[in-house]
């Protein structure tokens, strides 16, 4: 596959002025942490929206992981359009969509409303992000993306950990009946500005010429059932019955029906994704890397708002001033670990690997050595923050090193694989990690901090898991 193994030049398309680009690239960034942010912001939110609309136990899950769920589904097939049709087309419809659905969802008037609202929601989100990670690829050439990609793992990392604090404050002001609704309807505003700088700056031209626009609807068909299949199971957590697993099998049978078919086509016609760059040690175990650690680390918030808030009894906006230390870190380290991973490559992705899992250790240490009266979010603030710079020197530094050999015209399509793989690797970990913390409060007699020390060690041996592919990304690099 040599044209993934050299980037393209530069070119007048590719490369507008310097201050444009990086103006647009703001424009991604902002729409990025906005819809990021509506995974984590929404879990604070569930007390006030229960008093509000009497909502089933089966409505907040769905709430909660309705979003997840056609996030997920959507990013392959959003990013192969926005490398054919042109990412500036895709990226303002994803983002006026995105408000819209923002907008339906804070006016929700019942459970089933407020459900749809956020499977809307998420779609676009789903639509929106390849398109920022190929924009990257398309206005940056080389080395120099490393600094764009550290401010984007810098926007994950924040909105992932900052969603609970900011859904605190908005709560808080808003008041305990209605605060909920504030939680959507503050992107509105912050979405119409987005739509209309992005279609101002960002660069209209598609990315391929016009006779390899065909979009490969079997293959969008094929993986978006097994998408479908394999994450509907792990989102859904109160469907009782155990028969719903066997979904899993069935949605790797159609990710396998993907593979196939993608092979068959790409010997025809341009493929929905090229198979190709799984070929490349560099995307491969990137990609990998990312599905494990995504499944230790967006699991943490989960389980930590839990102990906060039903265990222990803090408000809403405690709990989310608790995890505050682990967003500082990582967006300090994101923008540094976008600064120098082209001058040390994977072993930065492990260091920062082997620091995540330090911090989330020490974090158990602290709990377990604590008095029954001790402050918790005071006692972790040291540890996450230690964690939340190991995450710094992942998130980002793991991406530019990913997506480094993928051709521009598949920045999307690779792009929206890489971030299939964060959104099923998230839906595992909370569905195991919670299993854990679930499982150990019914056996300890509802002993949360028992219960969230437990599934805490489970989401650092995740993470190991990860440290382990890095480890094995530096060795094979070292005999090359």
């Amino acid at each position: 596959m040599s044209a993934a193994r050299t980037p393209r030049p530069a070119d007048a398309t590719a490369s507008p002025d310097d201050r444009r680009r990086w103006q647009a690239l703001g424009v991604g960034l902002v729409a990025a942490f906005m819809t990021l942010l509506d995974v984590s912001i929404v879990n604070v939110a569930v007390p006030s929206m229960d008093r509000a609309l009497g909502a089933s136990p089966s409505d907040v899950q769905w709430v909660l992981s309705g979003y997840a769920l056609t996030f997920g589904l959507v990013l392959v097939s959003a990013g192969r359009f926005g490398d054919a049709r042109g990412r500036r087309a895709a990226f303002v419809f994803g983002i006026a969509l995105f408000t819209l659905a923002s907008a339906l969802a804070g006016l929700a008037a019942s459970p089933a409303w407020l459900v749809g609202a956020r499977l809307l929601q998420g779609a676009a989100a789903g639509v929106v992000n390849p398109q920022v990670t190929g924009l990257i690829q398309e206005l940056f050439q080389g080395p120099e993306r490393a600094r764009p990609f550290g401010l984007l793992g810098a926007t994950i990392g924040i909105s992932t950990a900052v969603g609970p604090l900011l859904g605190g404050l908005l709560i808080a002001v808003g008041g305990a009946e209605h605060g909920w609704r504030w939680v959507f309807f503050v992107n509105v505003p912050v979405g119409v500005v987005a739509v209309v700088l992005g279609w101002r700056l960002l660069p209209a031209r598609p990315a391929r010429p016009a006779d390899h626009r065909r979009l490969d609807p079997v293959g969008v068909l094929l993986l978006g059932a097994g998408v479908l299949l394999v994450l509907l199971p792990l989102v859904q957590q109160q469907w009782p019955s155990r028969a719903k697993w066997l979904l899993v099998p069935a949605g790797l049978v159609a990710l396998a029906g993907f593979w196939g078919w993608e092979r068959w086509y790409a010997r025809r016609r341009e493929p929905l994704f090229d198979l190709r760059l799984f070929g490349l040690r560099s995307y491969a175990l990137g990609s990998l890397i990312a599905l494990v650690y995504f499944g230790g680390f967006t699991a943490i918030f989960f389980i930590f708002t839990l102990y906060l808030q039903n265990g222990l009894g803090y408000s809403a906006l405690v709990a989310g001033l608790a995890i505050t230390p682990f967003a500082l870190g990582s967006a300090a380290a994101s923008a540094l670990g976008g600064r120098i991973v082209n001058r040390f490559g994977r072993p930065l992705v492990a260091v920062g690997l082997l620091t995540v899992v330090v911090g989330l250790v020490a974090v158990t240490g602290v709990l377990e050595l604590a008095s029954p009266d001790a402050s918790v979010p005071w006692l972790t603030a040291a540890p996450l923050l230690v964690a939340g710079l190991g995450s710094g020197l992942v998130i980002a530094p793991n991406q530019t090193l990913t997506l480094s050999q993928v051709p521009v015209p598949e920045a999307g399509s690779g792009a929206g694989m890489l971030q299939t793989g964060q959104r099923i690797g998230s839906a595992a970990g909370i569905a195991a990690v919670g299993s854990v913390f679930f499982s150990s409060l019914a056996g300890s007699d509802g002993d949360y901090s028992a219960a969230f020390r437990h599934s805490l060690l489970l989401a650092a041996a995740v993470i190991a898991l990860a440290l382990v592919a890095a480890l094995v990304d530096v060795a094979l690099g070292r005999r090359h």
